[in-house]
């Protein structure tokens, strides 16, 4: 891997977890505001660093670990950067199934999205589908059925792998659901600071697991993507401290992370497969999309409600 290709995965990985990690920041941002100044300063600390160290650091290394437990914990964190042959041989063989278990939960999570939550309407026929909600238990099932029949003829642990991300799927959205409900609580409730940072830490591990699964599409090299994470995690916190605000009016930019995510599913399932994509691709996706709804945004203007 050459220099200029670690510099594009690193920006891209960065990119990715930034956008991705919008609606992070803005909960961060709703819950301090009713914080005292000296338990803000605690969370934007020490809350940084373990949300770099800690979820986005272990995290990955732990997803490896724990989809080749053969290398071992050591192994894991190397593994991508050894020439030993059994260590290849053992990454090539677990690959698949890391990926197509990212590639579920990612795709789940967009369609999630595009049949169920509110959103500013970017591109026509989002409307019409937000009518169809219903349709989104069908889809993702008789998807999910698809590519486990498909992934029984090749591997049936990627079948595994399969339904392990849609059960991941499933558990982090309960997870996120009960979130939004403690956070209308601790906006209008009286609750004590440390709960409030407690609940932060929670809700900052469900929204990295996006980030991280959707990492691996762009390599599986765990230091990149630590690097990369962890850079995105530091501008995450940016945006918390100086103004969410100056994010919120680019209504699109939350469009640009779940296409982007729908494209990065994809990847990794087509990766899953054995088809061979570059590395720069998924950078390059990443860019492209973000910059085209980022530009939508900015021609929309802040007044807007929505486009057709």
């Amino acid at each position: 891997m050459d220099i200029f290709s670690i510099i594009l995965i690193i920006a891209g990985l960065c990119l990715f977890e930034t956008i991705a990690s919008i609606d992070n920041a803005i909960i961060n941002a709703e819950v301090l505001s009713t914080m005292s100044q000296k338990a803000r300063r605690w969370f934007l600390v020490w809350g940084l660093l373990f949300a770099v160290f800690v979820i986005r650091g272990a995290l990955p290394w732990l997803i490896v670990w724990m989809s080749t437990p053969s290398l071992g914990p050591v192994g894991a964190f190397t593994a991508t950067f050894s020439s030993d042959p059994a260590v290849v041989a053992a990454i090539g063989q677990s690959a698949p199934i890391l990926l197509i278990a990212g590639g579920i939960f990612l795709i789940f999570l967009f369609f999630h999205w595009l049949f169920l939550e509110e959103k500013a309407f970017g591109l026509r026929g989002e409307r019409y589908i937000a009518t169809k909600g219903v349709w989104f238990f069908a889809i993702v099932s008789i998807l999910l059925a698809a590519i486990v029949w498909l992934a029984l003829g090749k591997n049936p642990m990627m079948a595994f792998g399969a339904v392990i991300g849609s059960t991941a799927f499933f558990i982090v959205h309960g997870f996120r659901q009960n979130a939004e409900e403690q956070e209308r609580k601790m906006v209008s409730g009286n609750i004590t600071d440390v709960s409030k940072i407690f609940y932060l830490e929670i809700i900052d591990a469900t929204f990295s697991i996006d980030g991280v699964l959707g990492a691996f599409a762009f390599t599986m090299a765990v230091p990149l993507i630590i690097i990369g994470n962890g850079i995105g995690a530091f501008i995450v916190r940016e945006i918390t401290i100086r103004n969410v605000d100056s994010i919120k009016k680019y209504r699109y930019l939350k469009n640009g992370a779940m296409y982007s995510i729908f494209c990065l599913g994809i990847i990794m399932i087509l990766d899953s497969f054995g088809f061979e994509i570059p590395s720069f691709v998924s950078p390059i996706i990443t860019f492209g999309v973000v910059g085209y709804f980022l530009y939508m945004s900015i021609r929309a203007g802040p007044k807007e409600e929505t486009a057709c």
